[in-house]
């Protein structure tokens, strides 16, 4: 990942995509594919990371709450407190489920972690 300037805060969007995410015990659980924004907030709501497969191939894709993620320098990756199980047993994704305030609600409850419109 490379970042706008060894001393910025910001980030661009294109350098998070592709980037890494571990657990705290250093396991690689998958990479950002994207980042889901909220248009009226302009707050970033999910992460939405591939995991599983191999060679990209049977990748699950699941998006993540983003405050479940801390940029971690040393590993130039993402460091989470969620585990492949947690992945695993998180509420399922219909094709719509951007629109699905119900959905969202659950995920935030799953994650433990308040939702990004309060």
């Amino acid at each position: 990942m490379t970042t706008a300037t060894a001393t910025s805060s910001m980030v661009s969007s294109s350098d998070v995509n592709g980037t890494y995410v571990y657990s705290h015990a250093g396991e690689e659980l998958g990479h950002i594919d994207h980042l889901m924004i909220d248009k009226k907030s302009g707050k970033v709501a999910y992460a939405v990371m591939n995991f599983g497969g191999f060679l990209g191939m049977g990748e699950d894709t699941h998006p993540v709450p983003w405050d479940k993620l801390s940029y971690d320098v040393s590993k130039d990756g993402f460091v989470t407190d969620i585990d492949k199980s947690t992945l695993e047993g998180a509420p399922r994704k219909r094709d719509d489920w951007y629109r699905d305030r119900r959905w969202e609600e659950e995920t935030f409850s799953y994650y433990g972690v308040p939702p990004y419109w309060i």
